[in-house]
């Protein structure tokens, strides 16, 4: 058992004034502790946010080019550390080895590509009506950023939010999923170890409750950028809005894959397959409804059934499908699979916890298809967060369209066909703010804007390239007679 992990402030590893550690155990083995971290409080997250305000003024003077230096160096330590931190995530979240590499190389590319953009960040000139006034623009950092981050893609995003508002010149207080905050504290480890200025970055682990509400309505902080659940996200936006805080917020999503007459079965099938069950279905942008057209329902529910029952399930280290992330995670899928009986869906895969002694213990449970499913039953409208696809059968486009907006979100959404002007309609219509054709609803380029339509997100800031830097900075229009 290793020592537990301390807090990350003012440059410093320090315990909690509580006194208090919580352990985190491995999803895939809950008996097997895999380390413990800092049960932290109010007044630990208000010295995380004194330490960030004093670091204000050095950090914003700090040239642009020395930030970006900065980060590109804790991108390199940890692509030296990336077999180690995807064994991190593995344990920690539980997700299969190919996809926390990937993870973990998105968090690195992130890095990088935020360092080079540190250095561009300045302002434009602009033309002046007068022949002796210089006009121009300059991008300033806001203050002190209040970054809360889950569970489902522990390194990822908080590197998506980090590296913006770090390149921007923003201080930072991060506190990250209780049972999933490893790979955060080796980014810290990695910033620590490159350079960055005391106080800049400033790590508190422990309930949302306590360290993220501290957060959000300390005055210390300027701006709030949450990734979570719909419900508590709209907690967090109404708490920083009253407080007169910049803020977005990334939240859930009920995504679909409307699949069209014209298109292959079998690569429909993929596709929804990858989207549906990839990171056991733990994505805010993982496909949970594949709608059908009725000529090609028959063989693509065949051929979506094949990939689900073929998936091996097991632990992350060498199974195709790890297990959900906890034990409640784990019962709400398991509950969300007796509603849809209930209300009249046709179980055809999966439905249950898989058998075998690699299974047995961790918190697993089976890619399931569900069919005979109409619009307004709960299986198609709330979000599972689980390896369960609902199948909707429709006559035609124009319907397939209207069930793919039917619902309250608005993150990712998809269509499989071979005709042009369909995928051009749907480009147009869908209620998304992730549109693909003939791809699966998960996956996102880094330098691109991230975001969602209604309950799916504030629709405030997006998240991601040049739409990253934007939330963290703000415009000043200088005149300069002469």
């Amino acid at each position: 058992m290793t020592e537990p992990s301390k807090n990350y402030v003012n440059g410093e590893w320090v315990a909690s004034e509580t006194g208090e550690t919580a352990e985190v155990t491995n999803p895939a083995n809950p008996s097997e502790v895999v380390a413990t971290y800092q049960h932290s409080n109010e007044n630990d997250a208000a010295a995380a946010v004194d330490a960030a305000v004093a670091a204000e003024d050095e950090w914003r003077n700090t040239p642009g080019p020395e930030r970006g230096r900065i980060l590109r160096e804790a991108g390199t330590l940890l692509a030296q550390r990336k077999d180690e931190l995807t064994e991190i995530l593995i344990a920690e979240e539980g997700k299969a080895r190919p996809e926390a590499a990937g993870e973990v190389q998105r968090a690195i590319d992130i890095f990088h590509y935020f360092s080079t953009k540190a250095a561009d960040l300045g302002g434009a000139r602009k033309g002046a009506s007068g022949p002796n006034t210089n006009l121009y623009t300059r991008q300033e950092p806001v203050g002190v950023a209040a970054l809360i981050t889950p569970w489902n893609y522990p390194i990822a995003i908080p590197a998506w939010k980090l590296a913006p508002a770090l390149a921007a010149g923003n201080t930072v207080v991060l506190k990250p999923a209780s049972i999933a905050p490893g790979v955060v504290v080796e980014i810290a480890r990695a910033l620590d170890e490159a350079g960055l200025p005391d106080g800049v970055l400033n790590v508190v682990t422990g309930p949302g409750s306590s360290v993220g509400s501290e957060f959000i309505g300390n005055e210390g902080t300027d701006l709030v950028s949450f990734t979570g659940s719909s419900q508590v996200g709209e907690m967090v936006y109404e708490q920083a809005t009253d407080a007169g805080k910049r803020v977005q917020t990334e939240l859930g999503g009920k995504n679909p894959t409307l699949v069209a007459d014209s298109a292959d079965p079998a690569e429909a099938a993929d596709i929804v397959a990858n989207g549906g069950f990839g990171t056991t279905g733990q994505s805010c942008t993982a496909c949970s409804r594949a709608i059908v057209h009725e000529d090609v329902y028959d063989d693509f529910v065949a051929e979506l059934v094949d990939r689900a029952e073929s998936l091996d399930v097991g632990p992350g280290t060498d199974h195709e499908m790890g297990p959900q992330v906890s034990e409640s995670e784990l019962s709400s899928t398991l509950e969300y699979i007796d509603i849809a009986e209930g209300e009249g869906a046709t179980l055809v895969a999966g439905g249950g916890v898989p058998e075998g002694e690699e299974v047995e213990t961790g918190h697993f449970v089976e890619p399931t298809v569900f069919t005979d499913v109409d619009s307004d039953m709960r299986i198609a409208q709330e979000e599972v967060f689980g390896p369960v696809v609902a199948v909707i059968e429709v006559s035609d486009f124009d319907e397939g369209l209207a069930v793919a907006n039917d619902v309250d979100y608005g993150l990712s959404a998809s269509v499989v066909t071979d005709d042009h002007t369909e995928a051009n309609r749907f480009v147009d219509e869908a209620e998304a703010g992730v549109v693909k054709v003939n791809d699966k609803t998960t996956g996102l380029e880094l330098h691109v804007p991230f975001g969602g339509f209604k309950r799916s997100s504030s629709e405030t800031w997006r998240e991601q390239g040049d739409a990253g830097l934007d939330f963290y900075t703000i415009e000043k229009t200088v005149y300069d007679n002469y």
